[in-house]
């Protein structure tokens, strides 16, 4: 009898043990940027994919506002049940590295879920001025230290840290030119008043194909695919490299096996066609990452930029 018992027993915690956590009836896609934007755009493709995966209902909702923050403390005090997600690229990282005081901790108040794709930026510089590749740049700004100027989307953005550590690997100095958004930064580097700008390519074509802006580099490790006929920074400051990615997090807590199942899924989404024609427009590739993979990811990136942040005392009140 007792063993008859304890055989039952285990047969029950084994089934236990076996049961998936149940997929939400409704999931929400948090984007913490306006509608219209790529990564809203990415969000809104992979959502009735994801909706197809789970036989569930999926949405995509907009919460703006301070540079991502208040759409992510969202999603960071959400219940841990898989209904919330939040879909969110590396800008989530430089903000938490250059704002003192953050409503949620960046990487403790969130389970990675999955990397969508990662690609690089881009270096344009004004069609109005003579630079014909990274190296002349790095010639001008050595020989006139602080004359020429980046503009970016604002203090602390990516490209502004980025641009930093590229300064840094180059032993120059340029002077920063902080506008409220990159649309108005790439306005001002096609007439000429500022010299350069690292910029996600889609937010350059129209001025690239105008003729209005140069291309001279970008920020990947080595030759991209995408840009065939663009060097890598790298060549000219060895060690240098910049990824801008597009990811989804859920609230901490959330059960390890639904973060699994999700990790999976939105791996396979990554590549669908209508996924990855919104990715190819930036040169953006889809990763396969798993859901610990990513986690030491975003870590890694989050040391990066505050080690960036605090060495130029670049903060955002």
């Amino acid at each position: 009898m007792m063993i008859r018992v304890l055989a039952l027993a285990a047969c029950a915690l084994a089934a236990q043990a076996g049961a998936q956590t149940a997929v939400p009836k409704q999931i929400k896609i948090v984007v913490p940027f306006s509608a219209g934007a790529s990564n809203d755009a990415i969000a809104r493709a992979i959502a009735p994919q994801l909706a197809e995966e789970f036989k569930t209902v999926v949405i995509v909702e907009n919460r703006v506002g301070a540079a991502g923050v208040i759409g992510s403390e969202y999603v960071a005090k959400s219940p841990k049940d898989g209904a919330t997600l939040l879909l969110t690229s590396s800008t989530f990282f430089t903000s938490a590295a250059t704002q003192p005081r953050m409503p949620y901790d960046p990487v403790k108040s969130f389970a990675p879920v999955a990397m969508v794709g990662q690609g690089p930026l881009v270096l344009a510089v004004s069609g109005a001025k003579p630079y014909g590749d990274l190296r002349a740049v790095l010639d001008a700004a050595r020989a006139r230290p602080d004359a020429l100027n980046y503009g970016t989307a604002g203090i602390g953005s990516l490209a502004h840290l980025a641009t930093v550590m590229m300064n840094d690997a180059a032993r120059v100095s340029m002077t920063h030119v902080p506008y409220k958004g990159a649309a108005n930064a790439a306005s001002d580097l096609a007439g000429g008043q500022i010299d350069i700008m690292l910029a996600n390519y889609s937010s350059l074509a129209p001025l690239v194909q105008g003729g209005k802006v140069k291309l001279v580099a970008t920020t990947a490790r080595g030759p991209h695919a995408a840009f065939p006929n663009l060097p890598p920074a790298a060549s000219v400051l060895p060690g240098y490299a910049v990824d801008i990615w597009v990811g989804v997090f859920a609230p901490a807590g959330t059960p390890q096996d639904l973060v699994d199942r999700y990790n999976a899924a939105i791996n396979r989404i990554a590549r669908s066609p209508e996924t990855t024609s919104l990715l190819d427009m930036d040169g953006t590739v889809p990763a396969s990452m798993t859901s610990g993979e990513f986690g030491k990811r975003v870590a890694s990136d989050l040391e990066q930029w505050r080690a960036v942040a605090q060495s130029h005392h670049i903060s955002v009140e």
